[in-house]
């Protein structure tokens, strides 16, 4: 069993975010009757997949339904459910249209800029 701080030293994931995650369902710590929280020593692991699959632009809620079903194979991650599959592709449909946004807002503003009166570029 590990306890909170270990956690999150062995994780780099602050104290605070780790009760956050318990709070979406990503996490599920015994308590000791005094209230302290007590991780499987698996949690270590399960922390840096919820990382991971946040950095892949993944939010809380869609983490909690794919998060069983990945696992680590040759160091990536790996869905082992045919259900999440469609999940993660609405995802990156879902990035995909957001990166269509910022470059259409990044070229409207570069037309700005190369629209501004030469004394103001210098």
């Amino acid at each position: 069993m590990v306890r909170i701080g270990e956690l999150s030293r062995r994780t780099g994931v602050h104290e605070r975010l780790l009760r956050y995650y318990e709070t979406q369902g990503l996490l599920w710590p015994e308590r000791a009757p005094s209230g302290y929280r007590y991780y499987q020593e698996s949690d270590v692991e399960t922390v840096r997949r919820i990382r991971c699959l946040l950095s892949a632009g993944l939010n809380t809620q869609t983490i909690a339904a794919v998060l069983p079903c990945v696992r680590v194979k040759a160091g990536n991650l790996v869905p082992v459910c045919p259900e999440v599959i469609d999940d993660l592709r609405g995802q990156r449909e879902r990035l995909t249209r957001a990166m269509e946004e910022l470059q259409a807002s990044r070229d409207l503003l570069d037309a700005v800029i190369a629209a501004a009166p030469l004394e103001l570029v210098g």
